[in-house]
């Protein structure tokens, strides 16, 4: 894949699709193995994972006895004090079976209660910091979901000089007013600071409903591939921004397909025909 760009401030250049490890979760080590082996073919250099995602770290473990330093790797801890979260960081780095990563998340840092907790003197935040000196992770960010992500993010990077931020980012999800404002003052920072973004629920068609889930991920994506290019198309046309593929390995090379198409963002009038023909509407409310 030649379509990179600089990750915020790292000094690395990440291909603009990143591997969300969450499509390893359940799946066997030969599963893994074939899509870790796609990456390679498509040329992803970016992996991110979590201690949350199941056997993600697990299955990801073998594949970094020899193609460690092919990827910048990215996992997450979702524990919000310092004790928890420094035994959690060493704990992903041993199923790993590697010395260090290159980015530690604070994940899903939403809530303001636990918002306070993760970024006090004995939070996650701490632990993140003390890992970074031992020289177990390089750089630190933050994630999260809802409708109130956006501004979270802003008062996380007034709080601390986070290196990067994760948040989801769709053209439905930008229809709705409030977090649309919220997410452009959230760009403009990052691109002020040189905080590298990240992206999820790119090609999220809506929640399952009383629909049967059909996929891995936990809402209902596009699956087709004329569908799958325009949403992702939309996405890589914001410049600099990064998309964490979904967390089903049958959609991953519809995705890397879509962005090595990538030329420009469609315009408004193929966006709400999208949305119109598939129904397309938001995770959160």
């Amino acid at each position: 894949m030649d379509l990179t760009s600089p990750f915020g401030a790292t000094g690395h250049e990440s291909t603009r699709v990143i591997f969300g490890a969450a499509a390893l979760g359940s799946v066997s080590q030969a599963v893994a193995d074939g899509a870790l082996e796609m990456l390679l073919g498509h040329g992803v250099n970016h992996i991110d994972t979590a201690a949350s995602y199941g056997n993600a770290e697990l299955r990801l473990a073998p594949w970094f006895r020899e193609h460690r330093d092919r990827f910048f790797l990215a996992t997450k801890t979702g524990e919000r004090s310092y004790a928890a979260a420094r035994d959690e960081i060493r704990r992903s780095l041993d199923r790993m079976q590697v010395d260090s990563i290159d980015l530690i998340q604070l994940h899903c840092l939403v809530h303001p209660a636990e918002w306070e907790v993760a970024l006090s003197e004995n939070g996650a935040l701490r632990a993140a910091t003390e890992a970074r000196s031992e020289g177990l992770v390089r750089f630190i960010g933050v994630t999260g979901h809802g409708l109130t992500v956006a501004e979270m993010h802003r008062r996380s990077l007034e709080r601390f000089p986070f290196d990067s931020v994760l948040f989801p980012y769709s053209h439905v999800i930008m229809q709705s007013p409030g977090y649309a404002a919220d997410v452009e003052r959230l760009l403009e920072t990052c691109r002020q600071r040189n905080v590298a973004v990240q992206t999820i629920k790119g090609i999220a068609r809506g929640p399952w409903g009383s629909t049967e889930p059909s996929a891995a991920t936990w809402y209902e994506p596009l699956v087709e591939q004329a569908q799958i290019d325009l949403a992702v198309h939309w996405v890589l046309g914001e410049p600099g921004v990064f998309l964490n593929s979904p967390g089903d390995l049958e959609l991953l090379p519809r995705v890397l397909e879509a962005a090595e198409r990538f030329a420009s963002r469609p315009d408004e009038t193929e966006m709400t025909g999208l949305a119109r023909e598939q129904r397309l509407s938001s995770l959160f409310v």
